[in-house]
């Protein structure tokens, strides 16, 4: 793996993360964020959402080898999204942060 598949897993990773916060914030539901913990509000959410996204996008817009097309790099942003959906999944299953314990 070279520094241009890092980058590209990088940033499927931080465009991953960057959905359950903005759909967080559409629905005005409570999310785990750094900036405010546990009971993250909706305008939290769309902030760190936003950040994640950004930064994300950022990484995808980087100049890289090649030319218009991406190569092997689509690989490595669809792994980094899929390890992000994976580890959100499973977490969620075994520690239950962003939803209540009874299943709603």
């Amino acid at each position: 793996m070279n520094r241009d598949d890092v980058t590209a897993f990088c940033s499927g990773l931080l465009c991953a993360n960057s959905l359950p916060h903005l759909a967080t914030a559409a629905a005005g539901h409570q999310h785990l964020t750094p900036l405010g913990g546990k009971t993250s509000n909706r305008w939290v959410n769309l902030g760190w959402g936003a950040l994640n996204l950004a930064g994300g996008l950022a990484l995808a817009a980087r100049p890289q080898g090649g030319g218009r097309r991406w190569s092997g790099r689509i690989v490595a942003f669809d792994a980094g999204a899929a390890t992000f959906a994976l580890w959100m999944a499973v977490s969620e299953v075994v520690m239950k942060v962003n939803h209540d314990v009874d299943g709603r």
